[in-house]
């Protein structure tokens, strides 16, 4: 990695502001799914081995720049306590005098967490005068955490850095960019990339950027049916963008042309709605009028699966089916366990998305997998060939140069 890395900071006696993406699901006012806060923990443990004066800073939800306290990271603060076995000081505003006082008031080794950053308009907005601010909480140090926001042009992600000295990657991002960083510039192979989900239109840039990089690419999940009808083949009432059938003929067209294995589904599991108790399993081509595709097949699993179980690189994104409800679900799992027993033989296997990775804990497997990417988004934007602003604003290290 190219840029500065926690490990690189001296921070002893030192208030560090470090940006971790606490936006984790709550119920009942308690965390719900603490894995988004265990991740950070190596990066906040190495802090205050050494002596650091932590600030922690994060987002949840979508309060849209108004206090809401439905969005309050109060209840977070709770769980870290009991993570760390340590007291975690709370500050109800990111930015003002309390604060300010909460900071310099910390000892060494002492945890600050401030209120949800986007209760102001000003942190999606990139305000300097709110980077500014929340700057003048440390002592000119910075480590971003939050690969999950990696991809967002933020105060508390990008605008701080310009009013620090020195702005580092913290354990985790260190993590995430060397397994997707690999996946895209040197991967072993055969590298296969498995992308599933709803919206073709979602992960256009992502199918041309691997299609460039893999050596095979399986689709499923509700995407398959817009590439399946742009060929001409039966989809039923399944979910089609009608609005992309001449893009995904396209991209369709060019892997035939450069002999490149794109696999589609070869049958499918539908029902006449998604609610529907009854169901059938079908080749493709034999879908019944006005049902729809939910799942891929026990053959696609089995024809997938022989990719995965060859590969050495996998990248997946995306589920193969509607796998919340149990009767479209099987299908998911068995990718999941295919790409378990890739990584058990040898395999290097990164999941990204929260669906994708829903699924592997669904399927038990989740501990077989090489890494679990926490950003949805970022990881796209990054498997698409995109540079993430959150990345790029980080302190390069000395002596490397861009052009080089």
């Amino acid at each position: 990695m190219n840029k500065l890395s926690i490990r690189d900071l001296e921070m002893t006696g030192k208030r560090v502001f470090i940006r971790v993406d606490f936006n984790v699901p709550l119920e009942n006012d308690r965390v719900s799914d603490n894995t988004r806060i265990r991740e950070t923990l190596p990066t906040l443990r190495l802090a205050i081995e050494r002596g650091a004066r932590l600030v922690l800073a994060s987002h949840l939800g979508r309060p849209k720049g108004k206090v809401d306290p439905k969005y309050s990271l109060v209840p977070v603060a709770g769980r870290l306590r009991e993570l760390l076995g340590k007291h975690v000081e709370f500050a109800p505003d990111c930015v003002g005098a309390d604060a300010e006082a909460k900071s310099k008031a910390l000892k060494n080794g002492d945890v600050l967490l401030l209120e949800n950053v986007r209760y102001h308009p000003q942190e999606e907005a990139n305000d300097p005068e709110f980077s500014k601010q929340l700057a003048a909480l440390c002592d000119g140090i910075f480590v971003c955490d939050a690969f999950g926001s990696a991809h967002r042009a933020h105060a508390s992600v990008v605008g701080i850095t310009k009013f620090v000295r020195q702005a580092a990657a913290g354990l985790l991002m260190e993590k995430e960019l060397a397994y997707l960083g690999k996946a895209i510039s040197n991967p072993e192979r055969p590298f296969v990339s498995v992308l599933g989900g709803a919206k073709v239109s979602d992960k256009i840039e992502v199918v041309q950027n691997l299609m460039k990089l893999a050596d095979a690419m399986l689709i499923g999940g509700a995407m398959a049916y817009t590439f399946l009808k742009s060929e001409g083949k039966p989809v039923g009432k399944s979910l089609v963008e009608n609005d992309r059938l001449d893009l995904a003929r396209g991209l369709l067209d060019l892997a035939r042309s450069r002999k490149f294995k794109l696999l589609l589904p070869v049958d499918h599991v539908v029902a006449e709605s998604p609610d529907s108790t009854t169901t059938k399993t079908t080749d493709i081509a034999n879908i019944p009028d006005g049902w729809m595709g939910l799942d891929v097949g026990p053959k696609t699993v089995a024809l997938f699966g022989q990719e995965i179980a060859k590969a050495r690189t996998i990248v997946w994104n995306g589920p193969l089916g509607m796998f919340e409800k149990p009767a479209f679900a099987q299908g998911t799992l068995g990718i999941a366990k295919a790409v378990a027993a890739a990584t058990k033989a040898g395999a290097t296997s990164i999941i990204g998305g929260g669906d994708s990775v829903a699924a592997v804990e669904q399927a038990r497997v989740a501990d077989q997998i090489s890494h679990i990417s926490t950003g949805g988004g970022a990881s796209l934007e990054f498997l698409a060939g995109e540079k993430l602003p959150g990345v790029e604003a980080l302190t390069d290290r000395p002596g490397y140069r861009k052009d080089a």
